[in-house]
This record gives C-alpha cells, sequence and structure tokens, in this order.
C-alpha cells in the first residue's frame, strides 16, 4: 500500500508555492528589467495600496466586516513615518523644528513629535498604534453588536473625522499635509538606488502579508471566521464571542493598512489629509471588490489593477475614468460576486456543464406496413 504524500506536497501546496515564486519573479526581476525608474515608483505605490486590499480582504472577504475607514490607520502609519522623516532631516540641518514649523511660526518642538526622533520607537509605533486603536474601535462596536451597514458607515465617519482633524493641525502640516522628505532612515531619496530599494520593500512585505493572510485563513481562526460571516449567532451558541474573532481579524487589517502607510509616505515623498479622506479608503474597497474580496491574491491584483488603470486611463480619458470605474464596479458586484479571480472557476463550471449535458437521443422510425 502507497503512503500518502505530505501535505507539504500536495498540489494545493505546490500551486501556492508555486504562485509565491512567480509573483516573486514578477515583482523582483520582471519589473525592475521593463518597466522605468517612473513607472516603478508608480508600482511601488500600487504595492502600497495592494498591502491595505489584503487586510480588507480578510476583514471583509472572510469576516464580513465592511471596512470604509482603512484611511484611519494608513493614516497613522504614514504620519507617523512622516513625523520621523522630517525630525530626521531638521536633525541634519541642525535645526530644531522642521522647515514646515518654521514657516508656520512653531519654533518649539511639540512634545508628541519628540518620541519620533527615534527610529526604533517610529517602528514600533507604527506597527502598535494602528492595532491598538482599532482593536478599541472594534471592542466598543463588536461587543454591542454592531455590524452591516451601520459598522460601514461608522468606519467611514471616523475616516473623515481624522481627515478634518488633520486639516486644522499646523503642527501636523494642515492641509497641504507633510512633504520634501530628503532621506530615510539615512538613505537619500534622490538616489535612484534607494528608490529601487524602495520598492524592493514594499514588495517583499506585499509577499509577507499574503503569506500571513493565508497561514491565518487556513487556521482553526480562519474557519471560525467565516463561521461568524455566516452564522454569526450560530458560533455564539457554541460557546464562541463573535465579536473578539471579529476584533483579531480588524486589528491584522489596520496593522497592515498601517505598514503600507509607513511605506508610502518615502515612495510618494507627501502624505495629506487628501491621501486618507474618504475617497481613497472607498477605493481601497473597490480594488478589493473587483479583483475578489473571498480569494487570497484576488485583493492586492485588484488594487494594482485598479490603480493602474485609473493612473493610465486619466492620462488619455481624465473625465470619463470615475464614470468606467463606476460601471466596471457594479458590473463585478452585481454579476461576478467572486470578482475578477472568479472568472477562471466560472468558465470551468460552465465547460463542465456542457460537456456533461447528456447527448440526444436517436430518433427511432416506425416501418410503416
Amino acid at each position: 500500500m502507497s503512503e500518502r504524500p505530505s501535505a507539504l506536497f500536495d498540489v494545493s501546496s505546490l500551486r501556492v508555492l508555486g504562485g509565491f515564486a512567480l509573483a516573486a519573479v514578477v515583482l523582483f526581476a520582471g519589473a525592475p528589467a521593463l518597466l522605468s525608474d517612473f513607472r516603478l515608483g508608480l508600482l511601488a505605490k500600487f504595492l502600497c495600496y495592494a498591502v491595505i486590499a489584503v487586510g480588507i480582504g480578510l476583514a471583509w472577504g472572510r469576516g464580513g466586516m465592511l471596512t470604509l475607514g482603512q484611511g484611519v490607520f494608513f493614516g497613522i502609519g504614514a504620519y507617523l513615518m512622516a513625523m520621523h522623516m522630517q525630525l530626521a532631516d531638521a536633525a541634519a540641518a541642525h535645526q530644531d523644528v522642521p522647515d514646515f514649523m518654521q514657516i508656520a511660526g512653531i519654533n518649539t518642538l511639540p512634545a508628541f513629535w519628540k518620541p519620533l526622533q527615534s527610529a526604533p520607537v517610529t517602528l514600533l509605533a507604527i506597527l502598535i498604534l494602528p492595532g491598538l486603536v482599532a482593536a478599541l474601535l472594534g471592542f466598543g462596536t463588536f461587543k454591542r453588536r454592531v455590524k452591516g451597514a451601520y459598522f460601514a458607515i461608522l468606519s467611514q465617519a471616523l475616516t473623515a473625522a481624522l481627515a478634518i482633524l488633520l486639516i486644522g493641525q499646523q503642527s501636523l502640516g494642515g492641509f497641504t499635509g507633510l512633504s520634501d522628505f530628503n532621506a530615510f532612515f539615512g538613505f537619500r531619496l534622490s538616489d535612484p538606488v534607494n528608490r529601487r530599494m524602495l520598492f524592493f520593500i514594499a514588495a517583499g512585505v506585499l509577499l509577507a502579508v499574503i503569506a500571513i493572510a493565508r497561514q491565518l485563513r487556513n487556521s482553526r481562526y480562519g474557519e471560525l471566521l467565516v463561521a461568524v460571516r455566516d452564522q454569526e449567532e450560530r458560533v455564539r451558541f457554541l460557546g464562541y464571542d463573535p465579536a473578539n474573532i471579529k476584533i483579531v481579524a480588524y486589528v491584522v487589517a489596520a496593522c497592515f493598512a498601517g505598514i503600507a502607510g509607513a511605506l508610502f509616505t518615502p515612495i510618494v515623498g507627501i502624505i495629506s489629509p487628501a491621501d486618507i479622506d474618504v475617497v481613497p479608503s472607498i477605493v481601497f474597497l473597490i480594488g478589493v471588490a473587483i479583483g475578489g474580496r473571498t480569494t487570497l491574491w484576488g485583493p492586492a491584483i485588484g488594487a494594482i489593477g485598479v490603480a493602474w488603470a485609473q493612473t493610465t486611463f486619466s492620462e488619455h480619458f481624465p473625465s470619463q475614468w470615475t464614470y468606467f470605474q463606476g460601471a466596471l464596479f457594479i458590473v463585478v458586484v452585481g454579476f461576478i460576486p467572486a470578482g475578477l479571480a472568479g472568472i477562471g472557476p466560472l468558465a470551468r463550471q460552465l465547460l463542465e456543464r456542457v460537456h456533461r449535458r447528456p447527448a440526444p437521443a436517436p430518433e427511432v422510425q416506425v416501418a410503416t406496413p
């Protein structure tokens, strides 16, 4: 009797490993070889969106939480990194405060800026603070059984409130935000080699968060998360607290968004309230829905594809792109609920139905006497 092959080498695992290998080849070899520095910088920006999308896919696709407020956590990570970079530039120029503060008449560094003079503290804050905020928000909403459209509206309102708050804070750049960064942890951003380094960092982070999301999806926790999405009351009857299960997914998605924001700042070179407002949060969600919110790779591919299409089409059809984006979202949600990632399985099902269709019975001719 032949032994059963190890799960590590079954078809599903090999397919997953092949997907990661293909993605690594495309990102680390194909893209740098085929794209110009400008296009590669755009792709690095889109990879940040993809990192956010992976978290949304986990929270929304697996957990059923319509997260319209990922801009909050994206903004926390982005502003933390921007503040550290501003302080590093000021220290290199032997200044007490960054340039924009001097222009605004602020001559003393605010107290909440001082901890971010340390690089390790900044990195820890980027990793911890978005998740901590998400845990507090999740505890206050999920424990009170707020879900569905009410949770979506609440999360979107928090994003709008944060954007309005930042606009009124001159110590954070106000409406224009923070920009004009010179270095990223000692590396000059004007150097093309360092710009490519940022792209490779973003690509590596994207593959890492996808691997983490896959591990969570395939674990016992992932099964509970799907069960909460489909039958929350039954899960509660079995002795589990659905609120705790939701909070974990919400915190993981928030941490992914915070990391994406921290990468976005040095890649793009600016962060402002407009980048974390309601509209960007909705665009994040559109990319996930179009790519396939219940799949592993769909959210990332959808976010990159939508961002790339927006940049490409808006260059030629600036006034028509919004209508095309809305129409695409409606078509996908209405007719392809699994997103573009579900087109392949849907086509295979149709082909199987065609092949299984029984052939018509031959006609029997009755001879007349």
